[in-house]
């Protein structure tokens, strides 16, 4: 499971619900690693739509660092 935590229900919820599914696709995934990338980059995006909405602009660090990592340069 994700490590991100928040005071926020909203967004901790968000998250919470985003890793599920991005476990399950991950899961579906097998050895293709394409989809696997897809489901890590929408599972981030999520997650910093949710702390832009519902967290005040708050905690973007991780999500934003995440997707650079998976090449989309933040966004």
């Amino acid at each position: 499971m994700s490590g991100i935590t928040s005071e926020n229900q909203a967004h901790a919820a968000a998250v919470l619900a985003s890793e599920g599914v991005r476990q399950v696709a991950v899961a579906a995934a097998g050895n293709n690693q394409a989809a696997v990338i897809a489901a890590e980059i929408t599972h981030y995006r999520t997650c910093l739509a949710s702390a832009k909405s519902n967290n005040g602009g708050l905690g973007l660090e991780p999500f934003v660092t995440g997707l650079k990592i998976l090449g989309t340069g933040g966004s």
